[in-house]
């Protein structure tokens, strides 16, 4: 790849000649975004200034819980020029996600007997979707260059890129903020005027040094719905998130036990959580998904807890083949479910749900189930 700086800014820009071939390049790699189905494409520099800061602070007040390859990497996630050597651009791009046809989210959480499983996770893996169209857009940006005569330089026509899809050390909000996708809300998520926060993020790490987009402003304002929202109190400040008490991060990303203080403020949400978006306000602009992929499967925007309770290891690798949530486990999936099924309205078929699986191999799954089945337990009559 060509150079870079080491200090993860940009180089300076090519001479005049070779700047309006980048410029009609840029046009038409949104322009053949928006065909793979992209709802945006902005394109943003190396230079992320404050974000590493505030990084390294987030990482030494231990927020990130055992998340420890959020640590691992070191300067290389706020540094994409350390990542991938030779890094100019971020391409970055965001996709529509929210179901066309799914339950009403409020219904779901407020009905204890239902499973809330977080609106990006009820259809195919977003993993899967975004890479394919990503590489996609790769390619038509390498044809182009390979074949198009108005690229007048041999250094036009290089094209080294790396596609990042959620799946690497990549600080894709900050970098999605700069490319002038949105900008960063108080529940630290991604928003847009336009479009809300029901969107997901990509990106391109390329060496093309193409011409950047300018950053929004942020329109949050005095609103802190987000904070005041938040189950467990998560959101610590604006902009802040202790990721130890944050529902996604204890339903998906963490391994062990869930605090028993925080367990009855999870309710019945399974997977993930998504309150901090339902009361957002800009989300009242957010559009609906148009690919198929992100549909509902196996009822999962509102399943009763008990149905997915009594999934065998064998039916939850098959139901959920080709979904986000198979990456935690049959055990974890247990265990969360053993969670809701403890803040769950006490009735017999929660009992005997909860009974069928008191002896289960798993010292985890045990654990959660005891503590939700105490929670059942008649209450000792007074003296």
């Amino acid at each position: 790849m060509g150079p870079h700086s080491q200090n993860g800014s940009s180089p300076a820009d090519p001479g005049q000649g070779a700047a309006p071939d980048l410029g009609a390049l840029a046009a038409r790699i949104r322009e053949w975004g928006g065909e793979l189905g992209f709802q945006q494409v902005g394109i943003a520099g190396c230079e992320i200034g404050e974000a590493e800061i505030r990084l390294m602070e987030w990482l030494a007040r231990g927020w990130h819980g055992d998340m420890d390859y959020m640590a691992a990497h070191g300067t290389r996630r706020s540094r994409p020029d350390e990542l991938v050597p030779g890094t100019l651009r971020v391409i970055s791009v965001r996709m529509n996600y929210f179901p066309q046809e799914v339950r009403d989210s409020w219904e779901v959480i407020n009905d204890g007997s239902s499973a809330y499983v977080a609106r990006y996770a009820v259809g195919r893996d977003y993993h899967k979707v975004l890479r394919g169209r990503l590489q996609k857009l790769c390619d038509r940006i390498a044809a182009e260059l390979e074949h198009a005569d108005t690229f007048s330089t041999e250094s036009a026509r290089r094209f080294s890129y790396r596609v990042f899809t959620d799946s690497a050390p990549v600080m894709e909000v900050e970098l999605a903020a700069r490319a002038g996708i949105g900008w960063r809300g108080k529940h630290t998520l991604l928003l847009n005027r336009e479009a809300g926060s029901w969107f997901f993020l990509g990106e391109i790490y390329t060496d093309l040094p193409l011409p950047v987009d300018e950053p929004q402003p942020d329109h949050c304002g005095t609103c802190q719905r987000c904070i005041d929202i938040c189950p467990t109190g998560a959101i610590v400040a604006p902009y802040q998130l202790d990721a130890r008490r944050c529902i996604s991060y204890l339903t998906i990303e963490h391994k062990g036990e869930i605090p028993e203080e925080l367990r009855p403020l999870i309710g019945n949400r399974i997977y993930g959580c998504d309150d901090c978006q339902l009361v957002c306000p800009w989300n009242r602009f957010a559009q609906k998904a148009d690919v198929e992929d992100f549909s509902v499967r196996d009822g999962l925007d509102g399943a009763a807890l008990t149905a997915l309770f009594a999934w065998s290891e064998e039916e939850f690798e098959r139901r959920l083949e080709g979904s986000a949530i198979r990456r935690i486990g049959h055990e974890r999936w247990l265990r969360n479910l053993a969670v809701g099924l403890g803040n769950a309205p006490t009735s017999a078929a929660v009992v005997a749900a909860l009974e069928a699986r008191r002896d289960h191999p798993s010292a985890l799954v045990r654990s959660h189930v005891a503590w939700a089945l105490k929670r059942h337990a008649p209450s000792s009559p007074s003296p």
